[in-house]
């Protein structure tokens, strides 16, 4: 799946370019609507989360251009800007979709994984590893015939951890990732829900365990 965040907030394109990657997503970021638009007349992208206000061109304006020029890349408005009146104005422009800044980080990404949906090659719902799936609908777990529900954090770590299965993530990963960059949270909470995922894992007898590396972080080992 390839990605074009456009965003004028340099230091905020680089978290989202960041964050998408993470997820396994191919990202083009530009911060400006001028680029933006070279971009996606292109027709390369499979979803747009763009900003309103930006230099040169704004999103709204620039979405319209898109759809007149038959550009139906699915796109998502992150803006700073709430009232009701704009988000109508956006929707009316051809946006699929609306996220208000701050947003949490999980919402921003099953809104994309939703926008995604609208065309035919999307993510899928369920991650497998081996006979181990992860049902992002329901935040299920299942093993064999045996299936257990995720709190939303333990579902939002073991998705990491089973997209990159067998790769270290560190606890300063989990954090940004389902947390956000600016989380006054304690780091300690990464251990705890790992630990509830441990057992629940070892619950349902999959063979899959979450090793901890000093200095490193986690990494999801074991599959059949």
């Amino acid at each position: 799946m390839r990605l074009l965040v456009a965003e004028d907030d340099s230091r905020l394109l680089k978290t989202l370019t960041h964050l998408f990657e993470m997820n396994k997503y191919l990202v083009d970021g530009v911060d400006n609507g001028l680029d933006a638009l070279d971009y996606a007349m292109t027709g390369e992208y499979d979803g747009m989360v763009l900003d309103i206000m930006m230099p040169g061109l704004d999103g709204i304006n620039l979405l319209k251009q898109l759809r007149e020029n038959g550009i139906t890349t699915p796109a998502l408005f992150l803006t700073a800007k709430t009232e009701v009146y704009q988000r109508v104005e956006g929707l009316d422009a051809g946006a699929d979709d609306y996220l208000p800044k701050p947003f949490s980080v999980p919402e921003l990404l099953a809104r994309v994984r939703a926008m995604l949906r609208r065309k035919d090659n999307f993510t899928p719902d369920l991650i497998t590893l081996g006979s181990l799936a992860l049902n992002r609908s329901t935040y299920e777990l299942s093993f064999g015939e045996k299936n257990m529900t995720l709190s939303g954090k333990e579902f939002q770590m073991l998705e990491m951890l089973m997209q990159r299965a067998g790769t270290l993530i560190s606890t300063e990963q989990f954090m940004t990732h389902i947390w956000g960059w600016e989380t006054s949270v304690d780091t300690s909470v990464v251990w705890v829900h790992i630990s509830n995922i441990r057992k629940k894992l070892e619950s349902l007898g999959s063979p899959s365990r979450i090793r901890f590396v000093r200095n490193a972080g986690y990494v999801l080992e074991g599959f059949e």
